[in-house]
């Protein structure tokens, strides 16, 4: 178990001794305890952040297990008085298919949770070691040497020690400070879970089983705090404190903003909503709001198709009304047909079609010529 977080200790010294050298930068007393206590606060930021993704999918997946869960119950009921082999084995198959049809899976919940444990025991192994690592009894982990050691072995947070426990110690501080951070444990989670159980639980829901484990986890986890957390030292339970300040916060803004559906919340959300568009709830929800927010969205008239304006007429091209059929009237030659063009049959076509050819004679020197042979 301790060869598996090594690599994860490292990485915890790490962040740690960083943080302190950026707050040391910035002008605190590197031998200070609130040096040290906010490099553990700088270890929970880093820590969650990372986890920002997995937290969504834990949302979503929160999301996909209430809307599944009437169907679940249906399976439940299908089953219920039922126990043997076959038929507990055929409501696991119908349950998990219920859940993968819904697109969600009730261990990415735990996610964000699974992977804090090893953080939190890396950290306890590397505040606990402490005290051999700057007696040079124990091999310095990455950044955390033996000076660096000594240095965060003798600072405090409100007299206490951060490396001190509750029962490892006699010091009166240690006690009161590590009673003063499991109360403050305990109220954070006990919130976090109360507001998700009153602002953020369907209604349809109440009587649901993961409702009444959450109501259940919001009971025991205060007292499973003052059990353990006599046992941890100070730093570690300053690292439980301040991840539970974080998850309160984080719920907070997910409630108010992405509440689940049918949730009290979530109809604070549309009041909200129709307060701000100058509307009501009912027709927010049904898509018809009426007031200056929807005026803009009226229906409009069709827009009017251009005309296509006439083509301009070219220099000598007749225009469209005055032109005839191809044949002429009034003696019209095949020559002033190949001329081209529609003409009028007054005669003067023939004249025109011969002039556009320079090798031909003139009609009228044909007609001389005929009258002098005659």
């Amino acid at each position: 178990m301790l060869e598996i977080l090594r690599p994860i200790e490292y990485v915890v010294a790490w962040i740690m001794v960083t943080a302190h050298d950026l707050l040391t930068s910035a002008g605190m007393d590197p031998t200070s305890g609130w040096t040290w206590a906010l490099s553990i606060v700088a270890l929970v930021v880093v820590i969650r952040v990372v986890l920002i993704p997995l937290f969504v999918k834990q949302i979503k997946a929160s999301r996909g297990m209430q809307i599944v869960a009437p169907e679940v119950r249906k399976i439940q009921q299908k089953y219920k008085g039922k126990t043997d082999p076959a038929s507990r084995q055929k409501m696991t198959e119908e349950t998990m298919a219920a859940y993968k049809k819904a697109g969600t899976n009730p261990f990415a919940s735990c996610l964000p949770i699974l992977l804090q444990m090893p953080i939190f025991f890396a950290l306890f192994q590397v505040l606990n070691g402490l005290s051999a690592i700057a007696a040079g009894d124990r091999d310095p982990i990455g950044r955390m040497t033996q000076d660096v050691a000594a240095q965060a072995e003798a600072s405090s947070l409100l007299g206490a020690p951060l490396s001190s426990t509750f029962l490892g110690s006699d010091d009166l501080v240690t006690k009161l400070v590590t009673v003063l951070l499991i109360v403050l444990m305990s109220v954070t989670t006990f919130t976090t879970q109360r507001q998700l159980m009153t602002k953020n639980m369907p209604a349809s829901m109440a009587d649901n089983p993961m409702a009444q484990q959450q109501k259940i986890i919001m009971y025991v986890l205060p007292l499973v705090f003052a059990v353990t957390g006599v046992n941890f030292p100070i730093g570690v339970l300053l690292y439980w404190l301040t991840t539970n300040v974080w998850s309160m916060a984080q719920q907070f803004y997910v409630i108010r903003n992405m509440p689940a559906p049918g949730s009290a919340a979530e109809a604070k959300l549309l009041e909200r909503k129709a307060r701000k568009q100058g509307t009501t709830v009912e027709d927010l929800t049904k898509g018809t709001a009426t007031g200056p927010a929807a005026a803009g969205d009226a229906p409009r008239g069709q827009r009017v198709q251009p005309r296509r304006k006439d083509r301009q007429r070219r220099p000598g091209e007749p225009a469209a009304g005055e032109r005839t059929g191809g044949g002429a009237t009034g003696g019209g030659t095949g020559a002033g047909e190949k001329s081209g063009g529609e003409r009028s049959g007054d005669g003067s076509g023939d004249a025109d079609g011969d002039a556009s050819r320079p090798d031909a004679p003139r009609a009228a020197d044909r007609d001389g010529a005929a009258a002098a042979g005659g």
